[in-house]
């Protein structure tokens, strides 16, 4: 498995780097909000501007992918990815960073959507080791990224966003250099299917239910550093430590509790474990272990939460699994985007309250997904609950859009 073409690891390594684009930030949030004399609120747009635009382009990722091919979507995310972080890390104000953060949000959508392909078509041996192999590099990314925002952002906030570019110019040349052409595709993706998808009620019922379980995912992401208050350097090892779960349950824990209890069960039992965690950490504010240790064990049920819920939304609507994962993409990150901005806003004025209403959000996402029940029992109905394997391609799929 580990034998493959330079091409391989050319994606590969750029698909680390990409998936650090949501956990790099976490440590230079607050570093930020110092220097630059702004709020919570305000910095948390960071994340807002991210989501929303990433959302909006998983509308047309499918469209640009079909036409243009696969090895150019590829390279035009990766040029967009380098132009947006290195000038986001170049602003002296909230709002420049926030714009490009956008850019980069943008980039990171046209990249995510042609990826996992690009590795499959390059990759030697069977699909199941260059599905691992891609799953591999994805986990590595999110875990790395805390640890690489903090520990470039312990010299200055700028460096993390600067390092991103520099890595995806690397990315960028060697992929263009070693990755052969990529034929367009022979019947091009229609630009408005995912939203004729949302049509399907089990597909609605699943993205809405992600748009609600956001608000306590990024008030996890997003406000948390405030009331830690540690070092960059720290809480890049607390959100590491995060990740590491995520990415562990993501592949390996996730599979393993669908067919012991059920795809609905086990969304059920990861969210609900979710709001405890959040409610325990609205209670304790001030207590900086029991954030820490919140922080981390969160990670263990978002892994598990994440590839089910989108496994799920690509089995559920009688659709191609690109479209459902763009029209899941679209309401989860876009009306989700509001989120890191909101847990901001309410945590300038009690730092218990963003905790609180994350765990009430994650609640009613439960609410939302047991309205949708007996589209799951559908998965559930198949042999060992639908699980799939490690190394398939659903798998490998959902991990992508859950975790991005």
């Amino acid at each position: 498995m580990w034998r493959q073409p330079k091409t391989v690891w050319a994606v590969a390594f750029a698909c680390v780097i990409a998936f650090m684009g949501i956990g790099l930030v976490d440590p230079i949030l607050k570093p930020i909000a110092d220097e630059l004399g702004a709020g919570p609120s305000q910095v948390s747009l960071l994340f807002t501007s991210y989501m929303a635009i990433m959302g909006v382009a998983m509308l047309g990722t499918g469209w640009v992918s079909s036409r243009l091919g696969g090895k150019t979507t590829l390279l035009i995310g990766l040029a967009i990815i380098i132009v947006g972080a290195g000038l986001a890390g170049s602003q002296d104000s909230v709002g420049g960073i926030v714009a490009f953060r956008a850019v980069w949000g943008l980039g990171n959508a046209l990249f995510i959507a042609t990826a996992l392909t690009m590795i499959v078509k390059a990759a030697k041996g069977s699909v199941g080791q260059a599905i691992i192999l891609y799953e591999a590099a994805l986990g590595l990314g999110i875990a790395a990224g805390p640890l690489v925002g903090g520990e470039l952002g312990s010299v200055s906030w700028r460096w993390p966003f600067y390092g991103v570019s520099v890595l995806m110019l690397v990315a960028l040349v060697a992929t263009s250099v070693l990755l052969p052409a990529t034929p367009r595709a022979e019947a091009p993706t229609s630009i408005t299917a995912p939203l004729k998808a949302l049509r399907h009620r089990g597909l609605l019922t699943a993205a809405l239910t992600s748009l609600f379980y956001n608000f306590g995912f990024f008030t996890l992401l997003a406000f948390t550093p405030f009331p830690l208050d540690l070092s960059a350097h720290d809480v890049g090892l607390v959100f590491f430590g995060w990740g590491l779960l995520l990415a562990f349950t993501s592949v390996v824990v996730a599979p393993m509790v669908q067919r012991a209890v059920g795809t609905f069960t086990g969304i059920v039992g990861a969210l609900l474990g979710f709001a405890v965690i959040l409610a325990a950490m609205g209670v304790w504010t001030e207590h900086k272990p029991v954030l820490i240790v919140g922080v981390v064990l969160a990670g263990a049920f978002l892994g598990v939460n994440n590839t089910l819920i989108t496994e799920t939304v690509m089995k559920v609507a009688p659709v191609e699994r690109g479209v459902a994962s763009a029209a899941y993409s679209f309401v989860r990150f876009s009306g989700g985007a509001v989120a890191p901005w909101l847990a901001g806003r309410l945590g300038e004025r009690s730092l218990h309250l963003p905790f609180y209403v994350g765990a009430g959000a994650v609640v009613l996402a439960v609410v939302v997904l047991s309205t949708g029940r007996r589209f799951v029992a559908a998965i559930d109905a198949q042999p060992a609950h639908g699980a799939e394997r490690v190394d398939s391609r659903v798998e490998a799929e959902a991990v992508t859009v859950g975790d991005s």
